[in-house]
């Protein structure tokens, strides 16, 4: 099965490259899945899997001029502080058996997994509707103010949902970028790889001392997924990746219900 997780990685950089986002909520799935590791550990290799790799695009992307840096870092008040929290307090805390339900003990393990198909669902979902989305139409009727704080706001949410799951959320950031903030496309996709990759760094830091790294094992995953990224950078320059983006929404979708179905009847 790990032939098919070093594959998975690769795929994971190249959705990253084209579209920004969506290959990073595959990273826990892998992990658990063709890895054998432990959900919640799997979160917190995710992070740094995702944060790496996602830098690397920013930086990439930042050397086209395809990064407001501005906008990054306003997100990133709310979103890193977020993230930084979760890990290094409410993650820890958490135990590993939760309450049973019939005889049935649902523990943080499962819930995390079934957390996360509820994510690649919506993910999914807004991966498959993204062509009515208008780039750079931003809204007219708010006010500056009101614009930062439905940002701020969006910066939580990310935050909780990486700090939780080891998910970058871009499916999350790219919106809020177009229709918020009025970035191209283009800009919204290198701009969403640098909030990711501050936001999965600096959670990850949150877990330094709690979890047992293999750094081994993380750094070759890493260093995949980071060719993944300039493969995905490549293909974006002869492939209309509006195109696979719907594709591998309806992957993810999928994998978001296997994970559900797994999980709820088919757990020994």
């Amino acid at each position: 099965m790990e032939i098919f997780g070093y594959v998975a990685a690769v795929l994971i950089g190249v959705s990253l490259g084209l579209i920004g986002g969506g290959g990073s909520i595959l990273t826990v799935p892998v992990l658990v899945y063709l890895f054998g590791i432990n959900p919640v550990l799997s979160t917190s290799y995710s992070l740094f899997i995702v944060g790496s790799t996602s830098l690397v695009g920013a930086i990439n992307n930042y050397r086209r001029n395809q990064v407001s840096i501005n906008t990054a870092l306003l997100f990133g008040l709310s979103s890193i502080t977020t993230v930084f929290i979760t890990r290094k307090f409410i993650i820890p805390s958490i135990p590993e058996d939760l309450f049973l339900i019939e005889g049935f003990t649902i523990t943080h393990s499962m819930l995390t997994m079934l957390l996360f198909a509820v994510l690649m669902i919506m993910s999914a979902i807004s991966m498959i509707r993204s062509g009515r989305r208008k780039e750079g139409a931003a809204r007219q009727d708010e006010s500056k103010v009101e614009k930062i704080v439905r940002l701020l706001g969006y910066g939580i949410g990310v935050g909780l949902a990486t700090g939780i799951l080891g998910a970058g959320g871009g499916f999350l950031l790219i919106p809020a970028l177009v229709l918020l903030v009025g970035l191209p496309m283009k800009k919204a996709i290198g701009t969403s790889l640098l909030i990711i990759a501050m936001n999965s760094l600096i959670g990850f830091t949150g877990d330094l001392g709690y979890f047992p790294i293999n750094w081994n094992f993380l750094l070759k995953i890493s260093v995949i997924a980071i060719s993944g990224i300039f493969i995905g950078g490549a293909l974006g320059k002869k492939i209309r990746a509006e195109s696979l983006k719907k594709g591998f929404g309806w992957f993810v979708l999928v994998m978001g219900i296997y994970i559900i179905v797994k999980e709820v009847f088919f757990k020994s």
